[in-house]
């Protein structure tokens, strides 16, 4: 009997067109003669389901439930393609989890703790996992220009501690651009963090639980044309992705060790893609995104199909993954 698959997107944040993107492609690659799949918009006015004529059927968030042609449909398994809250900061895997009904990325703490950069980097640095100088701002916080600088440097980063795709992120070049970029960051968040700039090579890493192994697969080599990967770079095709990345042996190798052991020692499990910048041969973390960006355009597929996966199997596979574990 065919299961029934219920893939979300949407979401809160101010990622949920490119989430409406992936899940249509999530949806358009599975193989509907071996699941029933149903697209489910998770919208902060409204849950519900959209069928192929654009009709909406409302979600009961209850037991997460639709009534549709007169029969209550319920789901087998949720494919999650949400990118920011609620589906990237474990609010959905939480929710899940207290339904019984399995879904395809990491558990609720490791969605929290990894949307978190902050907490991320903390929590991985005792395990050799290098990351960039920081200086961690709360809103209200006084803004000491002069001291954040000194710990830091300049040129420097400052980002939105919880939200991804490069909202709320600017470099800072010098000191009178610190208060404007410090209100653009926290239009996203109410946690900064400022962050030393790193000069060297841009690599994204994605590591995926497989055929129930962990898989690394091949790196990706980030070249903005932008001053830096922003959501332009990402998302409207100002930047060169190559794939394979142009680093030596010694560099993959080391990127591959540090992307394997946080996703082994965080006990990840669906997709995750990794971003990191090498100082000489040793990669410093930015940041570890666990609901990446599935159209095949995105990173995440590129590096599937460079390690002979199609989107097909790329999705199926965390699909019976989640099943199996129940």
């Amino acid at each position: 009997m065919k299961k029934n698959i219920a893939i979300i997107m949407g979401g809160h944040s101010s990622e949920f067109k490119i989430s409406l993107l992936s899940g249509n492609v999530v949806f358009n690659s599975l193989d509907k003669d071996k699941f029933n799949l149903y697209r489910i918009h998770i919208l902060k006015e409204k849950w519900v389901l959209v069928d192929e004529h654009q009709e909406e059927y409302l979600v009961n968030k209850h037991d997460f439930t639709v009534s549709l042609n007169n029969q209550i449909l319920k789901f087998d398994c949720v494919f999650n393609a949400i990118h920011g809250t609620p589906g990237e900061d474990g609010l959905m895997q939480a929710y899940f989890q207290l339904l019984d009904i399995p879904q395809t990325s990491c558990d609720y703490y490791q969605a929290s703790l990894t949307f978190n950069k902050r907490d991320l980097l903390s929590v991985l640095k005792p395990y050799g996992i290098k990351s960039a100088t920081s200086f961690y701002l709360n809103k209200g916080d006084i803004v000491l220009a002069d001291e954040i600088i000194n710990k830091v440097g300049l040129p420097c980063f400052v980002k939105a501690n919880k939200a991804g795709s490069s909202f709320g992120i600017t470099k800072v070049y010098h000191k009178a651009e610190l208060p404007n970029a410090i209100v653009n960051a926290f239009l996203e968040d109410d946690e900064i963090l400022i962050e030393s700039f790193l000069d060297g090579t841009e690599v994204s890493v994605g590591v995926i639980h497989y055929q129930g192994k962990t898989k690394v697969l091949p790196i990706t080599e980030i070249i903005s044309e932008n001053d830096f990967f922003d959501y332009s770079a990402k998302y409207e095709g100002k930047s060169q992705e190559i794939t394979p990345a142009r680093i030596t042996k010694k560099q993959e190798e080391r990127v591959v060790q540090v992307a394997k052991l946080a996703y082994d020692t965080l006990k990840m499990k669906g997709f995750s893609r990794s971003e990191f910048i090498f100082v000489g041969d040793e990669p410093y973390m930015l940041e570890m995104n666990t609901t990446p960006g599935l159209t095949a355009e995105s990173i995440l597929p590129q590096q599937a199909a460079a390690a002979g996966i199609s989107l097909s199997e790329l999705f199926e596979s965390t699909i019976w993954e989640a099943l199996n574990e129940n």
